[in-house]
């Protein structure tokens, strides 16, 4: 059964948009977090292109004293020696995205030209939800975070997306998700033989111009006609 649809924030670059960038938020925040994004991009070097903010759904969140926010899943703990996420919050999540995918679809823009983008929690989301996607994608943004259950990757990974271009970046001064513990999620998803480009920006847990003008290029390149 089809998850329900997500309300989300919704920009088109141009007219009858022939490509997809779906992006989720981080924890606590909400779909109009990144849509200033859009607007720092150089939009010339993209096609047509619907940008989706998702809203996530509200919950408890245990490392924050059960205070109820906007989040993809729930973190339990703060050591990151452990698991962190509930693999039940992720794998719902990633039904959700499944469903805005649909939409896309019956929107006429085929999974190849859809990019799944997400920062911090919403970045573990992308890489969830596109690595298991059954069909190819045009590529995997993920800003400031890991890869959720990374121990059942191999036996769910989708053969269709074994070869997806992925986008990974992380601040080296970040005090919410080690750069280290996001290197080691890039690391084992190279060694697994995904095409990923790291990147590491002077910064903390956030977004920067320069992470911004080499984002441009590469959604250039897998947002193809």
């Amino acid at each position: 059964m089809t998850a329900a649809l997500l309300p989300a924030v919704e920009i088109v670059s141009g007219p009858n948009p022939t490509h997809a960038v779906i992006w989720m938020h981080g924890l606590g925040a909400d779909g109009h977090d990144f849509e200033p994004v859009v607007d720092e991009l150089d939009l010339d070097l993209l096609p047509p292109t619907r940008f989706v903010f998702p809203h996530a759904p509200e919950r408890a969140v245990t490392i924050n004293g059960g205070y109820v926010m906007r989040a993809w899943y729930d973190i339990l703990t703060a050591d990151f020696s452990g698991r962190r996420e509930d693999a039940a919050g992720v794998i719902e999540s990633a039904a959700q995205i499944e469903a805005l995918i649909e939409r896309e679809n019956a929107r006429g823009i085929p999974d190849s030209r859809i990019v799944l983008a997400g920062f911090s929690q919403g970045g573990a989301i992308a890489l969830h939800a596109g690595l298991r996607h059954p069909r190819r994608l045009a590529g995997i943004l993920a800003l400031s975070t890991y890869l959720p259950l990374a121990d059942t990757l191999a036996a769910e990974a989708s053969p269709a997306n074994r070869d997806v271009p992925i986008f990974m970046a992380h601040g080296n001064a970040d005090p919410v998700i080690p750069q280290d513990f996001s290197r080691r999620s890039a690391d084992l998803l190279s060694a697994a033989g995904y095409p990923l480009a790291w990147h590491s920006y002077r910064m903390e847990h956030s977004l920067c111009m320069e992470e911004l003008r080499d984002i441009e290029p590469w959604l250039a390149g897998v947002l193809v006609a």
